[in-house]
């Protein structure tokens, strides 16, 4: 899949249109639900490439991916299977039992990871999964995402020495040619 065919698919399985709340606390003319993206195997396969792409190429130190519940392990998962790095789940709380971790799967203190994300608006939640793996005595330096909405959220992280690559931007995604995206087969 081109980049010009997974913009438009992107668009054409995730674009709503209305009055939405984001997690930011922001209001939105506008959402990309990622669940509706994140769910088809032909975006999901692009995308996996894409992240196994950028981690080569903005974080090559990296020798784990991670992405924080739930919305980015499917990310994570597909960028793993790409680039052949295994994949670290970063929870939003330690659960209080089993475990009780914090990051879920196998790591050394010390390692390198990127960090994997589906739509940064304000980075709100990127900045709470860096804490974590920072806590986690993890290095973490930089942050792929597939959509920055282009509202803050790379300065944000900036703030916390994390550099914010973007598959694409909002404005890219939504001007993309608005025909309906061809199957690819």
């Amino acid at each position: 899949m081109t980049d010009d065919e997974l913009k438009r698919a992107l668009r054409d399985a995730a674009y709503l249109e209305g009055d939405f709340l984001l997690r930011s606390g922001k209001r939105s003319r506008y959402y990309l639900d990622k669940y509706r993206f994140e769910t088809r195997p032909d975006i999901l396969a692009a995308l996996g490439r894409r992240i196994a792409d950028a981690v080569e190429e903005f974080e090559p130190a990296a020798v784990r991916l991670a992405g924080p519940e739930l919305g980015a392990v499917a990310l994570a998962a597909a960028g793993s299977l790409a680039s052949g790095l295994p994949f670290l789940i970063v929870r939003k709380e330690a659960k209080d039992y089993g475990t009780s971790n914090r990051v879920e799967g196998a790591y050394a203190v010390g390692e390198c990871v990127c960090l994997i994300e589906d739509v940064v608006t304000s980075g709100g939640a990127l900045i709470a999964a860096v804490e974590g793996l920072r806590d986690a005595g993890l290095t973490v330096r930089t942050a792929v995402c597939i959509v920055d909405r282009e509202e803050g959220g790379a300065d944000a992280l900036a703030r916390h020495a994390v550099r914010l690559r973007p598959i694409f931007r909002a404005s890219e995604v939504l001007e993309a040619d608005k025909r309906p995206a061809k199957p690819h087969g």
